[in-house]
């Protein structure tokens, strides 16, 4: 380890870095500095030289040109083990630069104002912040790159302990560090130039969907497992910038209230696993589609009952009576703050994996505090339109994009000679809520706002009826029934008219729908066509 003869300093983030610049000075470490962190030193007496004075060469270009020079970056990139970089340093008047403390201009954040301008953002785009950070990363075994305040601690420490040193160890993990960071504040750019330089869209698209992406996650937790035992899993936050809608950019405050499952917290229980994630946001999916009082029972992410009801207790016993044999070990989503009443109905219904919620009452904490392994998930319910997501499927050797399947219900068309009386469109409404978050083909059963049926995952339409009307038994007599695309054929009408739906709700636009509104027609069953389709793969 070479002991830190000198450093340069050039922060936007100025946190923490007159401590830091105190401790090195102490040290006996040389500093070089520009701009705004050297006008900080010198007025808090920190010794430094300036880097216009070591390179010869004055700020420019309004700032734009400090630190790009030979002088800079062969301190940076001269290896010291190497004679030739040694003999050539030395002829070129090069002095070596053994730590580099530099963080960059907020473009991130200055892209998420209001109103920004195309020039604010892109003078905010640093060039030679990430120059030197390169450089310096490249060279990591002889230089220490630091690019947050909140490694400076660390550093000064190892510094102390090794008679001015810094490892290689905690130089490599540094530089790594810095790639990472540079490779997101580039995705960053590019993202925002492609979309406001009006590049890569597509014909006139609602949203743009890019000709290149750059997607950022950032892990939150390791998981269990995944899908299976034997299986790897982890989850990370999605950090990719949003949309952008018809050429503007989706508001801030659009963009920042809702974090999905990112921002759980969980209260007791198992450590979560794969599945459990992905079940706990089709509950919670379901319920956040309704204003009243809703429950939702889950299981493989698809519900087995979801309701709603005057109040929450009413609205998770319904769920549950849709299929009680089908929710043993299943997610609950609720939609509003779990009450006493609701814990000992969820308690006394049997084996339940997990409960998500906006927020659980004290008195339910110690009733579910018997049960050691149930999870406990507070999760704020989603604002809805307030957020607009890349939905992302990966495939073999690609990726499938899409935007989310937001869309609502705007005008229904009756078909049939035969309307659908008020109550019965109540239900058709709620039905077709829940059915797009049910595996297609989906058909879902429901009396007034419960599901009663639900056939979900099947090859073909018809099946998907059988199976809702064999869950549904006799509670099928007076249901109606949604379905997530039209009917090709009248063989499933036909299976809905024998046990007794009286009303029907689909997209239409099928060669078939004449033969299907005529069949339909004769067993006296409304039909009201959507023109929306809701496949879930």
């Amino acid at each position: 380890m070479r002991k830190v003869k000198r450093a340069l300093i050039s922060v936007w983030d100025k946190a923490g870095i007159l401590e830091f610049a105190k401790e090195l000075t102490n040290m006996g470490i040389e500093i070089l500095s520009t701009g705004g962190t050297e006008r900080i030193l010198r007025k808090n007496n920190i010794p430094v030289k300036s880097v216009s004075t070591y390179t010869g060469f004055p700020e420019m270009m309004d700032g734009r040109v400090k630190t790009l020079h030979p002088k800079i970056h062969g301190g940076l990139l001269a290896m010291r083990d190497d004679p030739k970089h040694m003999e050539e340093a030395k002829k070129n008047k090069i002095d070596l630069i053994d730590i580099v403390v530099v963080n960059l201009y907020p473009f991130k954040a200055v892209i998420q104002k209001e109103g920004v301008s195309k020039e604010e953002a892109i003078e905010n785009i640093d060039i030679g912040g990430p120059a030197m950070l390169r450089s310096a990363a490249k060279n990591f075994k002889d230089v220490a790159v630091v690019t947050s305040p909140k490694q400076y601690p660390k550093i000064i420490e190892e510094l102390k302990q090794n008679k001015g040193a810094v490892t290689d160890k905690t130089k490599a993990q540094l530089a790594v560090e810095v790639f990472a960071l540079t490779s997101d504040y580039d995705a960053s750019i590019v993202n925002y130039l492609r979309e406001n330089l009006g590049t890569g869209k597509l014909k006139e698209p609602k949203f743009c969907l890019t000709q290149q992406l750059v997607l950022k996650f950032d892990k939150i937790q390791d998981l269990r497992y995944g899908e299976n035992p034997h299986q790897q899993a982890a989850f990370y936050e999605d950090k990719t910038p949003p949309l952008k809608e018809s050429g503007r950019s989706i508001p801030v405050a659009k963009q920042v209230e809702d974090k999905g499952l990112t921002q759980i917290e969980q209260l007791q229980g198992k450590e979560l696993s794969f599945n459990n994630i992905m079940d706990m946001d089709a509950a919670f999916s379901i319920v956040a589609e309704f204003e009243e009082p809703a429950a939702a029972v889950i299981k493989h992410t698809n519900p087995c009952g979801a309701a709603c009801a005057s109040n929450l207790k009413e609205a998770y016993l319904h769920a549950l009576d849709c299929d009680p044999l089908s929710a043993f070990g299943s997610i609950v989503g609720l939609n509003r703050k779990v009450d006493a009443e609701v814990a000992r109905a969820i308690l006394g219904a049997g084996f339940v994996e997990c409960i998500i919620a906006p927020g659980f009452e004290k008195e339910t904490l110690t009733l579910f505090s018997k049960k050691k392994n149930l999870r406990l998930i507070i999760c704020k319910l989603p604002i809805k339109g307030k957020s607009v997501e890349m939905n992302l499927k990966k495939v073999r050797g690609g990726l499938l994009i899409q935007t989310e399947d937001i869309k609502e219900l705007d005008e229904l068309k009756a078909v049939t000679n035969v309307k659908p009386t008020k109550e019965q469109l109540a239900s058709l409404v709620f039905a077709w809520k829940v059915m797009k978050f049910v595996k297609s083909n989906a058909i879902v059963l429901a009396k007034d706002t419960k599901t009663v049926g639900i056939g979900a995952g099947q090859m073909s339409r018809v099946d998907a009826v059988i199976i809702a009307n064999r869950k549904a038994g006799k509670r099928a007599k007076g249901s109606c029934l949604a379905s997530d695309a039209f009917f090709p054929k009248p063989d499933a009408i036909e299976e809905a008219a024998r046990v007794g739906v009286v009303a029907i709700i689909q997209p239409g636009g099928s060669k078939g729908d004449e033969e299907v509104i005529k069949v339909a027609n004769k067993h006296k069953i409304a039909m009201v066509f959507t023109g929306i389709r809701h496949f879930r793969h």
